[in-house]
Formats: C-alpha cells, structure tokens, sequence
C-alpha cells in the first residue's frame, strides 16, 4: 500500500481568479467540481488522476492569508535566463507581486499571487528540465530526516536526497516536480493555506491507508470540515493533508 501525491491544494477568497491566476501561470487548463473549488489541471485531454503530475486545486475560504509566510510553496521551472526574465514580467501583469521572504540576493525571483500566497521562478536548472511548468513543491520544515522517513514511507515516491538541511523525493517513474522539505527554523504558527492532496491507488482502501498512516506518526485532524469524503490528517510536524477517496 501506499499514496501518491497528486494536488496541492490552494485555500483563497477567491477561488475563480486565483484558480485562472495559476492557468495563465502554468499554461494550464481550469475546471471546476463544484461551486467554491477551482481545479488547474494540463490540458490536451489530461485525465485525472495522472500517475505524476501534480495539479492545483483552489478552495474558497472566508479567511484572507495571513502575513505569515505559507510553509508550502511552488517553484516554477525556466528554461533560460531569458525565459525567467520573461516569465517573471507576464506573472506580474496577471497580478503578481514581488515578495520578500528574507531571499537576499539569490538567483530565482519570489513572487506571489493575487492573494499573497508565495512562490518562487528558479533560474535555468538542468536537474529540472523535464519536471513540466512546477519545477517542485517546496515545504519548510524543522527536520527534513525526519520528514523524509515519514513522507517516504507514506507515498511510493523515490527518496532522491537527504541531509540535515534538505530531503527530496520524487516519482519512481522519474518525470513530474520534486517534492522537496527544506529547513527553516521555527515551527507552524498558523494553519496551512497551501497543502498536499494524497491519493489511494484503485482498489487500495482509504481507512486502511490513514490508519497505516496514524502508524507511522500522523495524527487526525478537524478542521470542521464535517462529512467528506476525504480524511484530513497532519504530519509528525504538523504539516496538513488529506487523504482522497480512491479513484
């Protein structure tokens, strides 16, 4: 048994226009399941749930981000300098600002969308050249080793790298983003307004995967989301996700 990771989900005011923000971001597609849910998913007939990509889901909350910067985020791959610089100036004319995250002078440029939830555009990376438009998502936290026990066990991605600072994984099949936990010192303060979306494979049970997951350190979680078919969980770290009902 195990998971796959195939969304991040996206909390905003407005789920429509941060939902075609990233579209235009990506060169993705939008579709919606229901009202206050915005799907970003690649086009020419992707069907969902690809065994690698890893698309975008916007839910509408009531709650503007607060100031604190969001521990999970997106990089954007580039192809080039020119190809940054390019991406960079047409992100900012779909409403996106430049963000200071403590980056001092760093070769990627951190932005963020219209609702102020960050990201950066990396500079030219040949480690990245196939990943597709998100090069990976990034999440902040105390203990990457640690991190990359659980995270490792919990989906069947492939541990690419792991050091005190840093812990990378990706799909076994080799193609799609990297999913990456970095250091940051201090831990959550607020409630996660970007996170992972965790699915079964067909025919693997969702109850027996959370509580596979409940063994290996996870917790349950009530975000009085009510009854839905999803079970929202967090990580030894705190780190929210759900996992979905099987495909």
């Amino acid at each position: 048994m195990a998971l796959r990771p195939v969304q991040v989900n996206i909390k905003a005011l407005d789920d429509s226009a941060v939902g075609r923000f990233w579209a235009e971001a990506l060169g993705w597609g939008v579709s919606s399941e229901g009202p206050g849910v915005t799907n970003v998913e690649p086009g020419g007939g992707f069907v969902w749930p690809d065994p690698v990509a890893v698309c975008i889901d916007v839910v509408a909350v009531p709650e503007p981000k607060p100031a604190t910067k969001n521990r999970v985020h997106l990089d954007l791959a580039t192809t080039s300098a020119a190809h940054q610089a390019e991406l960079v100036a047409r992100l900012k004319t779909l409403g996106a600002t430049s963000a200071d995250v403590g980056q001092d002078n760093v070769p990627w440029t951190v932005l963020a969308d219209p609702e102020g939830n960050e990201f950066c555009v990396l500079e030219h990376r040949e480690i990245y050249r196939d990943t597709g438009p998100i090069a990976r998502v990034v999440v902040d936290c105390v203990d990457p080793r640690a991190m990359a026990r659980f995270w490792g066990e919990a989906t069947d991605w492939t541990l690419h790298e792991v050091t005190d600072d840093h812990a990378v994984l990706r799909s076994a099949k080799g193609v799609g983003p990297y999913l990456e936990f970095l250091r940051m010192p201090g831990g959550k303060t607020v409630p996660d307004r970007v996170h992972i979306d965790l699915l079964p494979y067909p025919g693997d049970d969702q109850e027996a995967e959370v509580s596979r997951l409940r063994a290996l350190g996870a917790t349950d979680l009530d975000l009085g989301q009510g009854d839905v078919p999803w079970r929202c969980l967090s990580d030894p770290e705190g780190h929210e996700f759900c996992v979905l009902g099987s495909s």
